[in-house]
C-alpha cells in the first residue's frame, strides 16, 4: 500500500504495548487510520499468539491497513550494535534490543513495511561525518528491502535536534534517506520553524504528532514515554508546525504517537478513535 500526505498512521506507542495484533489492526480501522507502525515486539507477540505471516497480512488487508514504519533501528551507529547485544533481556524495559538489523528487515519483508525509523540510543564518540557514513550504509542495506529510512532526533541524544539530523542525512545523500519530525522532540529540543523551512520537504519522510505542556518536564525521558498528550490537548504550536511542513511540500504520512498512561488505560479502539479524531481536528485547522 502506497502511503502519502493525508494518510494517518496509528503509531505503536499510542496503544498499550500488550495490545494484540488483531486488536491493534481493528482499533486502527475504527480510528480511521490508513496504516500502523510496529515495533519488533508487536510482530513477535503476534507470531507467539499463533498468527502466521499470512494471517498478519490478511488482518492488515481486511482492515485496509498498511505498515508505515518499523521502530526503532538502534544498531546503525558506530559501537551501538555491540552495546545492544550486551544488554540482558530482563534489562530491556521497552523490548527493543532483541531486534537488530536482520530481525527488523525480516519483519519488514513479512509485513510489507514502508520504512524504518533510525535513532541514536547509546551516544558515543562518533562525529557527524561518522554518523553520515553509517546512515548511508544503513540506507543502502535498507534499499535492498525496498525500505525508506528516516532519522529521528531526540533531545537527550547525540542527534539532539533537527539541524544535526539534517546534517547527517544531507551528507549521507541517499535517495531513500530522510528525517522524522516528531512534534514532542521538536518542541522539547532546540529547534525552530526556520530550521525546518531550510529542509526540502521531500526529505521529511516521517511525521509523528503529539502534544504537551508549554514548560518542559523535569525528566524528559520519563515524560516522553508516559505523559504525552493527544494533538490539540497541550500547548505545542502544532498548527504552526503543520503549516511549515505543508509549506515545504512534505508528503509523508502523519503518524500519531502518544505514549500516555492515561490513553493506554482505555480499550484500544477507544484510544485509537480519540487519537484519530484529535488529529483530524488539528489538521482541519
Amino acid at each position: 500500500m502506497a502511503l502519502g500526505a493525508g494518510d494517518l498512521v496509528l503509531c505503536s506507542g499510542t496503544l498499550h504495548r500488550d495490545t494484540g495484533f488483531r486488536e491493534r489492526a481493528e482499533a486502527a480501522a475504527a480510528g480511521g487510520f490508513a496504516a500502523i507502525s510496529l515495533w519488533g515486539r508487536d510482530y513477535s507477540a503476534a507470531r507467539a499468539s499463533g498468527l502466521s505471516d499470512a494471517d498478519i497480512r490478511a488482518l492488515l488487508d481486511d482492515n485496509d491497513l498498511g505498515v508505515a514504519e518499523l521502530d526503532p533501528a538502534w544498531w546503525w551507529l558506530p559501537g551501538a550494535a555491540d552495546i545492544g547485544r550486551s544488554i540482558r533481556p530482563e534489562d530491556d524495559e521497552q523490548g527493543v534490543f532483541a531486534y537488530g538489523e536482520d530481525e527488523l528487515f525480516t519483519i519488514a519483508d513479512a509485513v510489507g513495511a514502508r520504512s524504518v525509523n533510525a535513532v541514536d540510543v547509546f551516544g558515543g564518540e562518533w562525529s557527524v561525518d561518522d554518523a553520515a557514513g553509517a546512515f548511508a550504509s544503513l540506507c543502502d542495506r535498507a534499499a535492498n528491502h525496498g525500505l525508506l529510512v528516516h532519522l529521528e532526533f531526540l533531545p537527550w541524544s547525540r542527534v539532539p535536534d533537527l539541524t544535526t539530523a539534517w546534517a547527517i542525512v544531507r551528507q549521507a545523500d541517499r535517495p531513500n534517506g530522510g528525517i522524522t519530525v516528531d512534534s514532542w522532540h521538536f518542541f522539547r529540543g532546540d529547534n525552530t520553524f526556520d530550521d525546518l523551512r531550510a529542509i526540502p520537504g521531500s526529505r521529511v519522510l516521517g511525521i509523528q504528532l503529539d502534544d504537551g505542556p508549554a514548560d518542559p518536564e523535569a525528566n524528559l525521558i520519563e515524560a516522553t514515554l508516559h505523559d504525552r498528550r493527544l494533538p490539540g490537548d497541550g500547548d505545542f504550536e502544532l498548527v504552526g508546525l503543520i503549516d511549515v511542513l505543508r509549506a515545504i511540500g512534505t508528503e509523508a504520512p502523519v503518524g500519531v504517537e502518544v505514549f500516555s498512561d492515561e490513553l493506554h488505560a482505555l480499550p484500544p479502539s477507544d484510544a485509537a478513535r480519540r487519537a484519530g479524531d484529535a488529529t483530524r481536528r488539528l489538521l482541519a485547522r
